[in-house]
């Protein structure tokens, strides 16, 4: 269904996006390190809510790249528009009420989370959280507006978009920060500018007339209920999944925050190198739900197996061009971000293990839900994420940490069992016809 041309027109700005936004979130990071320990503490605790926020929308927007890619494999363009079009009315409703949720009992939120924690990164923390969660709506459209894209095989203006949005979250950073000694609300302003940015111009760009998938008159958008059920029907499995995920995170984060701030701030810098070295790999993955949607809308499953292990093989390469590149590059970004010799030593040895670990089983762990969900098998993947991820993740995380005195060590191995339960899972049942001869359209 695909030729070799359009897979790289899909799969290389994919790829590009992510991998800017991974960077521009390294200089954040270092940005706000350079301000302090507790800034830095402050930005990952809530960015820790921040990220379930985000994977709440990005599942919905999950769910519409799968039900349009689908309408498209049926050559049904105009199903796969009325679905793009209340993907984008659920996503703005919801963020809505995601922010209004998050900012009003904020301190009581981050009370409960993250129990007691020093007074100077509570008070940073209530104000990155608040302006931050008012960027949530446009965090939503933005993120409807690039799935649909992908879901036509479009992945470059997302790209040039979200390069562009990117810089200007840089840059302000660094005149909001260091210009006007805002510190972490500074950090926050360009990163609210920055989406509100991003969601204009790609909802502009879906209205040119030349798009298979084409929104346009956004404010005449009323609620569909058939077509509303059948994205809910694929993006609320994910949604639950993404969401226990982090809540899942949340809770190890409250166990970390008893470490104190160094364990935090190597904790915090751990996160964002690993997920760095991701970031190629997940591009791909991104691609291959188009890729395995359309295929199984037009009831071609032995060519989603035969792009599935083609998928593979490409996320197993990236994902090890995203873990040299981080290992090289770790002297200059702790170096740049001025962390102290104990957490730079404690992240370094952390950051070792765990990309032995990933080279071997973070492919099968990953990829293949991707295919499982194009074909409609959501409830499948999102059961097993969740159960592996309460068990181990935190469940095993907490008891080495609490009981043994593991310290963060602790917190990676329950990580990478979670990986580990997770591939063998999603490799035996790839290997069954189960997922198969799920239905998303009727």
């Amino acid at each position: 269904m695909f030729t070799k041309q359009q897979l790289k027109a899909l799969l290389i700005p994919l790829i590009l996006e992510q991998v800017l936004s991974g960077f521009m979130g390294v200089a954040d990071t270092m940005m706000v390190a350079n301000v302090s320990e507790a800034a830095l503490s402050a930005v990952s605790l809530v960015d820790s809510i921040n990220v379930l926020m985000l994977n709440l929308l990005a599942a919905l927007a999950t769910g519409g790249v799968i039900v349009c890619s689908q309408y498209l494999g049926r050559k049904d363009v105009k199903g796969a528009n009325d679905a793009a079009r209340q993907v984008v009315l659920v996503a703005f409703t919801l963020s809505v009420i995601l922010t209004l949720v998050c900012v009003i009992p904020r301190r009581a939120i981050l009370s409960l989370i993250f129990g007691s924690i020093e007074a100077d990164v509570m008070e940073l923390s209530l104000s990155y959280f608040l302006i931050t969660a008012l960027s949530y709506p446009a965090m939503a459209l933005q993120q409807t507006a690039a799935a649909i894209f992908r879901a036509d095989g479009r992945a470059k203006p997302p790209m040039v978009v979200s390069a562009v949005a990117n810089c200007v979250n840089v840059v302000g950073n660094a005149i909001l920060i260091f210009g006007f000694d805002l510190s972490v609300t500074g950090a926050a302003l360009a990163t609210l500018f920055s989406r509100i940015l991003n969601a204009a111009v790609l909802l502009i760009l879906l209205r040119a007339p030349h798009l298979t998938l084409r929104l346009d008159h956004y404010f005449s958008i009323r609620p569909r209920w058939d077509t509303i059920k059948l994205v809910l029907r694929i993006g609320v499995p994910s949604g639950v999944e993404n969401s226990l995920f982090q809540v899942g995170k949340l809770a190890v984060q409250s166990t970390i925050a008893t470490l104190g701030t160094s364990a935090i701030a190597a904790q915090a810098m751990m996160t964002t190198l690993e997920y760095f070295q991701s970031i190629p790999g997940q591009a791909v993955g991104l691609g291959l739900l188009t890729v395995a949607g359309q295929c199984m809308g037009a009831g071609r499953t032995d060519e989603t197996r035969r792009y599935t292990k083609l998928f593979c093989r490409w996320t197993e390469i990236a994902l090890g061009v995203g873990v040299a590149v981080v290992l090289a590059a770790f002297p200059v970004v702790t170096g740049l971000s001025s962390m102290t010799p104990e957490s730079a030593a404690l992240t370094w040895k952390l950051l070792l293990s765990v990309s032995a670990v990933k080279m071997i089983i973070w492919v099968p762990s990953f990829a293949l839900s991707n295919t499982l969900r194009a074909a409609g098998d959501t409830g499948f993947a999102a059961a097993v994420s969740s159960v592996s991820m309460w068990i181990f993740r935190v469940g095993l995380s907490t008891v080495l940490v609490r009981f043994f005195s593991f310290g963060l060590e602790g917190i990676w191995i329950g990580w990478c069992t979670d990986w580990l339960v997770r591939c063998v899972i999603y490799l035996l049942r790839y290997r069954t016809d189960r997922w198969t001869v799920k239905k998303v359209l009727n």
